[in-house]
């Protein structure tokens, strides 16, 4: 997603629309989501204006629910999301209600409404509770307004379209009411809204109760909204008591195979919280097993590049997430070539879609293979789950997807047989770049001039060399060493042209990118800081890179900017070009702690955390504005940030483990930690049911001068813990 030029409409895969008319900001939405069904709620838990809605596999199912109380809105007093993201609770109470129609007048703050809601299974559940404060009784009419538009998601964003499906007329009976749309893809999409009691008058567009409260009185209302699905045999109060007791039981069995974490900070220890519960609902239960989802609103769906990074964050906490993308991902692989899609054999997904026009083709994303990226993470990312849990089993089952993978780097990834691996779009309408940073004007040389492709990007090089690492490992492993020899001579052979190639004596950092006449992209950005993450770096280079990123010109204050100060297209307001992505900051830090600067990745972490005190929720953004840090005040957010976005709400995790230096040897039963630190902002954190196959580890880091002391609270399964020194 991009905001283009002034004057030029919003850009997102240079080509489809993001609606940038408003910030997300302004609106203070709510977001639930349970599997493939999302909501964003306005603050006083209505849904109208955009982008809110109750969306179902890339479809809006309801663009409209608001609630009147004798033809007056509710004042809002409060709404507050759990702790565990799991449901919404909104207050409200009466304005002024002037007599009229049969209705006495009611003075304000005399009436109670609690509207309380949570996803479950593709349908928004709600407990609507009114209560009479008055020392007098009060007839009421309390009415529900609603409408589906069945709007695609890339609808919502702001694409355009010429022709659109058939909306039905509303089927209506006693106590529900059916909406329906049939696509031009020939696909019925059906929103059930059911009321229990039922409504007084229920008709296309609004539900009317006529309620007397006597003075104290109370009343329960419930409404079921379903997205394609039978509304249960039951009424619907019962069905919301037992979608609620289903919901907290997956919670609880969800948190008892977790890692947990206490600190000295208790501002912190929501931060972690909140980081937790937003990873929880961002993931979706596949057939493969557990997957995050990239981020609400625009991103609910699978991403390869997202889950991999946001996996490999939360490697030391929850491996069985790393499990689930992996072999979501291998199930997804290309087989064949496919330019419409990017596809070639053996690459990794970059995006699908389940709406409507995606399954037209109308949007290219239904599956959607362009991201050059993503292969070789892929393999990373499988490397580093063996290395954290042993998995063999796992891994023998993944071994066709990784050498098809390694297949593909081979003969796809290196067009001109340069040895880097490049790319270029298939297809006019494909996302023009094929990183992460895939604006269409991320990618440059140092006068502004776009790179014309294909295109080698740095930290692509070091993902291919990490790759190849990795492969090494996992074949010597499977007891295979000719192929783990030839995988690792090669990756030596890389990185020492990737070192004569890319580094820039006079820029103290890496070049941005090779474009197609392999003339040097000669900008300083925070892609070189992957170099030190992957390990291609080499390590006479490290100190002069961690400097650079660093220095005022990187580094706001809030942390490293996608584009350093001063450069052609520096923009702290862009997306890629002088922004702060917590997720990119993150694999930065990693690789200041691969390469032993620990404290430098400490104040990372501390800006960052300083960032999320200032944030609603303390949730860290997708992305915020790069602006310099300014006393007294937080940072600048970006208008159309996704949050929670799951490798930005993975990031505190990753921070931790690195600063931390926490590793695992499954073979030795052994969990290490090479030359801890902790942040400014950290006197002590004690890790709980950390996991080593069948044994669990509590540990305590307690600062100890400008040393880190360890202690061991309980072990259990022949874990041992080792602290490695300097």
């Amino acid at each position: 997603m991009d905001i283009a030029p002034s004057g030029a409409p919003p850009l997102d895969n240079d080509g489809f629309p993001v609606a940038a008319t408003a910030s997300l900001q302004e609106g203070r939405s709510t977001t639930l989501k349970h599997d493939d069904t999302f909501a964003l709620f306005g603050h006083a838990g209505d849904l109208g204006g955009s982008p809110e809605g109750l969306y179902h596999r890339d479809t809006r199912y309801l663009s409209h629910f608001s609630l009147w109380l004798n033809g007056a809105r509710p004042m809002l007093l409060s709404a507050a999301l759990q702790d565990d993201n799991a449901a919404l609770t909104c207050d409200l109470t009466n304005p002024d209600l002037p007599a009229g129609a049969g209705l006495n007048a009611v003075p304000h703050d005399l009436l109670h409404l609690r509207r309380s809601r949570f996803l479950w299974n593709g349908a928004i559940h709600e407990r609507l509770a009114l209560r009479n404060f008055d020392d007098r009784p009060h007839r009421l009419r309390l009415e529900l307004r609603f409408a589906a538009d069945f709007a695609d998601l890339f609808e919502a964003r702001g694409a355009r379209r010429e022709r659109r499906g058939t909306l039905h007329p509303p089927l209506l009976e006693q106590d529900r009411v059916t909406l329906s749309y049939t696509g031009l893809d020939r696909e019925r999409r059906r929103t059930t809204l059911r009321f229990d009691p039922a409504p007084a008058l229920l008709e296309a567009g609004r539900a009317v109760y006529e309620i007397t409260l006597p003075p104290g009185g109370r009343q329960a209302l419930f409404i079921e909204v379903g997205c394609d699905r039978e509304p249960a045999p039951c009424p619907a109060r019962k069905a919301f008591g037992l979608a609620l007791r289903q919901g907290r039981w997956a919670q609880r069995r969800h948190d008892a195979r977790l890692a947990s974490l206490d600190s000295s900070n208790d501002i912190f220890n929501e931060t972690m919280r909140r980081a937790a519960a937003d990873l929880a609902m961002l993931v979706t239960q596949t057939p493969e097993g557990p997957y995050p989802y990239a981020g609400i609103p625009w991103y609910s769906t699978a991403f390869g590049r997202d889950a991999l990074i946001s996996a490999w964050h939360t490697l030391w906490y929850d491996p069985s997430l790393a499990r689930g993308v992996l072999r979501f991902l291998a199930a997804h692989q290309a087989t064949e070539a496919d330019p419409a899609t990017d596809a070639e054999p053996g690459k990794i997904l970059h995006e699908t879609r389940q709406g409507e026009m995606a399954r037209l083709g109308e949007v290219p994303f239904r599956r959607y293979y362009g991201s050059v990226d993503s292969t070789p993470l892929f393999v990373m990312l499988a490397g580093a789950y063996l290395d954290r849990t042993g998995d063999l089993e796992t891994l023998r089952g993944l071994r066709p997807n990784i050498e098809a993978a390694l297949g593909w780097i081979d003969r796809h990834g290196d067009m001109d047989g340069d040895g880097f691996v490049e790319y270029r779009r298939k297809r006019p309408d494909g996302l023009l770049n094929q990183g992460w940073k895939d604006s269409h004007d991320a990618i440059f040389h140092a006068d502004g001039r776009m790179a014309e492709g294909p295109i080698a990007l740095v930290e692509l090089q070091a993902y291919v060399y990490g790759a190849w690492r990795a492969a090494a490992r996992i074949f010597r492993r499977m007891g295979d060493p000719l192929p783990a020899e030839g995988l690792d001579r090669r990756a030596n052979a890389l990185r020492l042209a990737f070192d004569e190639r890319f580094w820039d004596e006079a820029l103290g950092t890496y070049v941005l990118a090779l474009d197609g006449r392999k003339q040097p992209c000669r900008v300083r950005s925070s892609n070189a800081g992957h170099a030190l993450f992957a390990g291609i770096a080499l390590p006479e280079r490290a100190e002069r890179l961690v400097h650079t990123l660093l220095e005022p010109d990187f580094f706001s204050g809030w942390g490293i900017r996608t584009i350093a100060a001063g450069q052609s297209r520096y923009n702290p307001m862009s997306y890629h070009n002088g922004s702060v992505w917590p997720h990119d900051n993150a694999l930065i830090a990693e690789g200041l702690a691969r390469y032993g600067f620990r404290r430098q990745a400490g104040k990372i972490f501390s800006a960052l955390f300083d960032a999320s005190t200032y944030v609603e929720l303390r949730r860290l953004p997708e992305l915020f504005c790069g602006f310099p840090r300014r006393r007294g005040q937080g940072p600048t957010l970006y208008p159309v940030a996704c949050a929670p976005q799951a490798w930005a709400a993975s990031t505190p995790f990753a921070m931790l483990g690195a600063c931390l230096g926490l590793g695992f040897e499954p073979g030795t039963r052994c969990i290490h930690f090479d030359q801890p630190v902790l942040p400014r902002f950290l006197d002590a954190v004690t890790l709980r049911d950390l996991q080593l196959g069948d044994g669990r580890l509590d540990i305590t880091f307690r600062r100890a001068g400008d040393e880190v002391a360890m202690h061991v609270l309980r072990r259990s399964g022949g874990l041992q813990a080792l602290l490695r020194s300097g």
